[in-house]
């Protein structure tokens, strides 16, 4: 590949309109273009992937935002929080030379906010357009995802920031799986990095101060808690079904700020479809970046790890699960049994649908918790969750929450926005609900609508989302685990395993890289493909019908909950196939489970 005399990270739209110059000369003609890649977009994706490129782009959040250049290379990874449609602009138009001889130009003003042609310019042009999407960071989004955090999570945990320098081996007489784990840092260039602290700041745009009416109203609920930065995203070339409402998504492309965009508007200019004006008074250029999206590609849960593992053996995912499973059984008050069931739960996934019945979901009510055990493991038990989760949110549930809480997203025809609620989350997120506080009151109408909410969520991993003059559910991926002193009765869960604690014990982690394995494990193999060999199936078979026979009161979502626990037992071994010990251990958990429920 020819390479072109531009720089990528310091001046992309060098790169873009070369490409386009080069197409131009080349015969081309912008008609044919419509709007679509004349070849701008391959020497980026080589820049970026073949090149190692992506390491070396700015990540811009709420902290860089305050040194980052205007139209420079960024990327921004969000959730698609709304979709604002789709935007009419001004790609192409001719520049007369002045002089009769040289003719006209044609440039492009592509990736840009320019609205406004150069004067000088020919009535051909060309009319192109773009969709707008509306991006902000991950709901719940663990700061660790982007920096260490092992010093904050043994501090809130141990009420100490006092670390004890402890390593626990997994096995003394094998060589430590751990030793096999590598930092993103290893993995990828650092200059990136050192050129941030080298370069100077810049005045240019300054950390967001969500104030504004507009603003909040499109933030969501708990982003107040950490520095929020959303972004305006506008994309080209992309086919409208590629990406949808509360994907995940990495945007590499050319931000600018609002020095670009403080242009006035021509009474006139009838391409920008009255989008334009709005746009800049909903969405302030200082407060919400503009960022014109070259490359993009979807997350998922695991992008979000900061270690990898580099050889992942079944020994060495034995031994992490035997490592996290002791982990999680000291949090948990030494209860091995509410401990296996915990890990089966955070490796829980929606992998199919089936009519109204989300396959692979395995919510967990763990009873017995009262106000005291609930400030000793239910506080522990959180902190754990967010260590090992990218995207965690905890709700603490009362009568006064389900009468107040705005739950449900819902749209505002005055400012045409979706305004976000509590549970518009990303898939793969983790809610954890408190149900040790609610106590005997009065719901009003919000209070039932966000308790049926919550129950629609919990049943059929649906989010009803309300636009007013007609409701749409929703699909999602959310793990819930609910704390509840009895049985929930506003959430009835997969599993009700009462909690039976036997001792206190720290919850602190010493370890940085066994807890970089545990948050890996749990981040990758809750994708793992699953399958039952016929011989085995004819088993499973068998013990479902002799358990039927055994309990009349046995019924399909029973039975369709020991096939879950089955593939999930399978995966926490990192195995893809139901083996006849596994199936032994299931039925095993749950005979130990209903002993506890008589």
């Amino acid at each position: 590949m020819v390479g072109l005399p531009y720089d990528f990270l310091v001046n992309p739209l060098g790169a873009v309109r070369s490409t386009f110059d080069q197409a131009i000369s080349s015969g081309s003609n912008p008609a044919s273009f419509d709007g679509k890649d004349w070849g701008a977009l391959d020497p980026f994706r080589h820049f970026l992937f073949d090149q190692d490129g992506l390491s070396k782009v700015p990540i811009l959040n709420a902290s860089s935002v305050k040194w980052v250049q205007p139209n420079c290379l960024v990327r921004f990874k969000g959730m698609i929080q709304d979709m604002l449609g789709n935007e009419f602009y001004v790609g192409a138009y001719k520049v007369l030379s002045g002089i009769v001889k040289y003719g006209s130009t044609w440039k492009t003003t592509k990736f840009t906010d320019s609205s406004q042609c150069p004067t000088g310019i020919s009535p051909d042009m060309r009319i192109w357009e773009r969709r707008l999407l509306y991006c902000v960071p991950v709901p719940g989004q663990n700061s660790w995802t982007e920096s260490s955090r092992l010093g904050e999570i043994n501090q809130s945990a141990d009420g100490t920031s006092e670390n004890k320098q402890k390593r626990c081996r997994l096995d003394e007489n094998s060589v430590d799986p751990m030793d096999l784990l590598a930092s993103s840092d290893e993995l990828q260039s650092s200059s990136s990095a050192k050129k941030m602290k080298d370069e100077q700041l810049s005045p240019g745009l300054q950390s967001p101060n969500i104030s504004s009416v507009a603003i909040s109203s499109l933030s969501t609920v708990n982003n107040a808690e950490r520095n929020f930065l959303p972004c305006l995203v506008k994309m080209y070339d992309t086919v409208e079904s590629e990406l949808k409402l509360n994907d995940v998504v990495e945007f590499i492309g050319v931000i600018t700020l609002d020095t670009e965009q403080k242009v006035e508007k021509d009474d006139d200019d009838e391409f920008s479809n009255g989008l334009c004006e709005d746009l800049s008074v909903q969405f302030p250029p200082d407060r919400v970046p503009c960022l014109h999206c070259v490359v993009h590609r979807k997350l998922a849960v695991h992008d979000f790890q900061t270690f990898h593992v580099l050889e992942p053996t079944t020994h060495l995912i034995r031994e992490i699960r035997t490592t996290l499973l002791n982990h999680l059984t000291v949090v948990l008050g030494n209860d091995g049994v509410a401990a296996h069931f915990l890990l089966l739960h955070l490796l829980s996934k929606v992998h199919a649908r089936v009519d109204s019945l989300a396959v692979g979901k395995l919510s967990l009510n763990l009873t017995g918790f009262n106000n005291e055990s609930m400030s000793i493991f239910g506080n522990q038990l959180r902190l754990t969750v967010k260590s090992l989760l990218p995207f965690t949110e905890y709700i603490p549930l009362t009568v006064e929450y389900l009468n107040t809480a705005s739950l449900a997203p819902k749209k505002d025809y005055e400012i045409n926005r979706l305004v976000p609620g509590v549970l518009q989350l990303a898939e793969g997120s983790h809610l954890m609900i408190d149900e040790t506080q609610l106590e005997i009151g009065t719901l009003n109408s919000l209070g039932v609508e966000n308790a049926r909410l919550l129950k629609n969520l919990m049943e059929s991993q649906k989010v009803e989302y309300d636009f007013k003059y007609y409701k749409m559910d929703m699909t999602t991926d959310v793990q819930l685990l609910i704390l509840s002193e009895g049985k929930s009765n506003i959430l009835p869960a997969d599993l009700v395993v009462p909690f039976q604690p036997s001792s206190v014990g720290s919850s602190a982690i010493t370890d940085m890289n066994a807890l970089e394995a545990w948050s890996w494990y749990l981040s990758n193999l809750r994708s793992l493909p699953h399958s039952i060999e016929s011989e085995m199936q004819q088993v499973v078979e068998n013990d479902l019908v002799a358990a039927k026979q055994a309990d009349r009161s046995l019924g399909s979502q029973d039975l369709s909950r020991l096939l879950t626990i089955g593939r999930l037992m399978s995966a926490s071994y990192g195995e893809t196939s139901l083996s006849l010990e596994h199936w032994q251990m299931v039925k095993e958990l749950e005979r130990l489970r209903r002993e506890r429920l008589t």
